[in-house]
C-alpha cells in the first residue's frame, strides 16, 4: 500500500496528486474539481453558516469554523460575518508568517498556523480518496520564495516542511515547481529535447531549462538534466494589484491631491493604504483598530471629500476582497480579448471603472519586461541562447494572460510553444517525481 502523495500548495490554487494502479491521479478536491483556490474562511458566527457548512467544518472546542476553496470565497461574497484569508503562500519567509491576527469575536490566528490547517484539509482529502493513510509527501516550491534573500527563502521552505510534519507527513520532500512541470511535459516528449518551461502562478515567476525525453523520464537522479533554475517575485496577484491601482483605487483617491494650504502646492494624498486594499496578503491589516482609527483622520489630507468617502466606505465595510475580486475578474476578462467594465456599486451606486486592453497592456509593461528578462537569463545561466531551445512549456494560471504568453514568444521566435494544464501540471509532476521518490 503507498503511503506518499505529493501536493501543489499554491498562491491562488492547490492541487494534490495520489498514487494508483493506473499510476498518479489527481484528487477532487471540492466537488469534481481536481484543484481548489487557496483560501480559508473563519466563521466568527457559527450561527451564520448555512447547516450544511456547520456540519461539514465544525471545529470541537473553541477553534472557530472554517471553509475551504470556493466554500470560503463564497461564504465571505455572501456576507457571513468573519475573515476570508488568500494567498497564504504569500507570507511564507516575511514577518508576518509567525505573528498572530485578529479574526474577531476575542479569536486570533497565527499566519502558519493558517497554512497548516489547509494543508490538513488537503492531506484529508487525499487520504479519503486512497483510503489508507498518508505519511511521505513531495511539496512544490517555487524557485524563490523570496528574491535576492537566501536566508528568508531557506526559512520560507523551513516553515512550509514544519507545517506539513504538523499535519501529520513523515517525510517531507521538494521539488521545484517548475522542474515538476518539466516532468508532466516529459510524457509527451518522443526524442530527447530542451525544454524552458515556464511556470507563472499567483505569486511568481518561474523558469527553468531542463533536458527531457524518453529515455531519461524513469531516471531517480536528474540532476544533470537540470541546466537552469530561476524567478522572479512576480506573477498574478501582482497583475491583480496592478489592475486595482490604476482602475479601481482612483475613484478612492489613489493618485490623487490634497488641498492647497497656506499657498502652498497641494501634497499627493498618502499611498499605502490604497497599496495594501489592492495586495491579497495585506487587506486585514487595513481593518486593524488602530489603522482605522488613523484614517479616520486623515479626511483632511483629500482635496475631494468624495473620494475619502469611497475609502472609508470600504474600509467600513470591508470590501478590499470584493474590489480584489473585481480587479482579477477584469483581469481574467481582458486576458481573454476585449474590454471590461468594472463594477464598483458596491461602494457607490452606478460607480464603475472601465479596463481596455491598452490599459492592461500600460499597467503590466513593467511586470512583462521582468519575467521575460527572467526567462532569458535563465536560458543564458543554461550556457544557451534562445534558438537552442526546443520548446516553450506553459503552466500556471497566469499563462492564461495572453499579453504575458505573446510577449513570451516573441523573445523566442524559434521555439515551439506548448500549453500544459495551466492549474494541473504541475501538480502531476510533482506526482511522477513522487512515484519515483517514495514509490520504490
Amino acid at each position: 500500500m503507498s503511503s506518499y502523495c505529493a501536493i501543489d500548495f499554491g498562491t491562488s490554487n492547490s492541487a494534490v496528486a495520489i498514487p494508483t494502479a493506473q499510476g498518479m491521479r489527481l484528487v477532487p478536491l471540492e466537488g469534481g474539481s481536481l484543484t481548489m483556490p487557496t483560501a480559508v474562511f473563519y466563521c466568527t458566527d457559527a450561527d451564520d453558516l448555512p447547516d450544511a457548512v456547520q456540519r461539514a467544518t465544525g471545529a470541537p472546542g473553541a477553534e472557530l469554523p472554517r471553509t475551504f476553496g470556493r466554500a470560503a470565497v463564497q461564504a465571505y461574497v455572501d456576507g457571513f460575518e468573519g475573515r476570508l484569508m488568500r494567498s497564504m503562500k504569500s507570507i511564507l519567509g516575511g514577518p508576518l508568517v509567525h505573528q498572530t491576527t485578529d479574526l474577531g469575536h476575542g479569536f486570533g490566528v497565527k499566519y502558519i498556523d493558517v497554512i497548516t490547517g489547509y494543508l490538513r484539509h488537503l492531506r484529508q482529502q487525499a487520504e479519503a480518496a486512497g483510503g489508507h493513510p498518508l505519511r511521505q509527501v513531495v511539496l512544490g516550491r517555487p524557485v524563490f520564495f523570496v528574491d535576492d534573500d537566501p536566508e528568508r527563502d531557506a526559512q520560507a521552505q523551513a516553515s512550509l516542511a514544519a507545517a506539513a510534519h504538523a499535519v501529520g507527513f513523515e517525510d517531507v520532500a521538494f521539488q521545484y515547481e517548475p522542474i515538476a512541470a518539466a516532468f508532466d511535459y516529459e510524457q509527451q516528449a518522443t526524442r530527447e529535447e530542451l525544454a524552458l518551461v515556464a511556470d507563472i502562478g499567483g505569486g511568481t515567476s518561474d523558469f527553468s531549462v531542463v533536458r527531457v525525453g524518453p529515455q531519461r523520464a524513469a531516471r531517480l537522479d536528474r540532476r544533470d538534466d537540470i541546466l537552469a533554475n530561476h524567478g522572479v517575485h512576480v506573477a498574478g496577484t501582482d497583475f491583480d494589484r496592478r489592475v486595482s491601482l490604476s482602475c479601481v483605487m482612483p475613484p478612492l483617491g489613489h493618485g490623487g491631491m490634497g488641498p492647497s494650504i497656506g499657498g502652498q502646492a497641494p501634497r499627493p494624498v498618502p499611498s499605502r493604504v490604497y497599496f495594501d486594499l489592492a495586495t491579497w496578503h495585506l487587506i486585514n491589516t487595513v481593518y486593524q483598530a488602530p489603522r482605522v482609527a488613523e484614517l479616520k483622520s486623515m479626511g483632511g489630507f483629500y482635496a475631494d471629500p468624495v473620494q475619502f468617502k469611497r475609502l472609508m466606505k470600504v474600509v467600513n465595510d470591508r470590501l478590499g476582497h470584493a474590489l480584489v475580486g473585481e480587479a482579477e475578474a477584469a483581469k481574467i476578462a481582458v486576458a481573454a480579448g476585449g474590454d471590461f467594465d468594472i463594477n464598483l456599486g458596491m461602494i457607490e451606486a452606478g460607480l464603475h471603472a472601465p479596463l481596455t486592453e491598452a490599459h492592461a497592456a500600460q499597467a503590466f509593461k513593467d511586470d512583462l519586461a521582468r519575467i521575460t528578462a527572467c526567462a532569458l537569463e535563465t536560458v543564458r545561466m543554461a550556457g544557451l541562447k534562445p534558438s537552442d531551445i526546443h520548446a516553450l512549456y506553459f503552466t500556471g494560471g497566469s499563462t492564461g494572460l495572453k499579453l504575458l504568453t505573446d510577449q513570451l514568444e516573441a523573445a523566442f521566435p524559434e521555439t515551439r510553444a506548448v500549453r500544459g494544464d495551466r492549474l494541473a501540471s504541475v501538480a502531476t509532476g510533482l506526482g511522477l517525481h513522487a512515484g519515483r521518490l517514495f514509490g520504490r
